[in-house]
């Protein structure tokens, strides 16, 4: 079974970047990063499969740049330009199986979740 390891989490000032991790202990098709905010619905960044092209949800794509190493079992997501409305839990998830790519931010599809790691932006 594989797991997910998110790291990365901070509290950072509004305007800071910051960059988070998920290592995979095993191989993936797809990776892809999600943030909720108690009471709210989780909501898709971006994610990523083994053909490398990533799909930005629209909300966030100018902030956010998500990149993958070699082997394909690590995604990092690098964010710009924080703002508390940014505070949130941020969760890495994958599946082994590969999906359509207009598919690729539908969270019901991912089958393994990280724990979660939070990210406080402060104004």
């Amino acid at each position: 079974v594989v797991q997910l390891e998110e790291s990365g989490g901070a509290s950072v000032q509004a305007g800071a970047s910051l960059t988070l991790s998920c290592a995979a202990s095993g191989l993936t098709s797809a990776m892809g990063w999600f943030r909720q905010v108690p009471g709210k619905e989780r909501e898709a960044l971006a994610a990523v499969q083994s053909d490398r092209r990533p799909r930005y949800a629209d909300f966030v794509k100018a902030r956010v740049t998500v990149s993958t190493n070699v082997a394909g079992n690590m995604l990092n997501l690098q964010m710009n330009r924080l703002e508390p409305m940014d505070t949130a839990m941020y969760y890495c998830a994958a599946r082994a199986a590969p999906i359509n790519r207009e598919d690729l931010l539908r969270d019901e599809l991912y089958t393994t979740w990280g724990q979660g790691i939070q990210v406080t932006v402060s104004s």
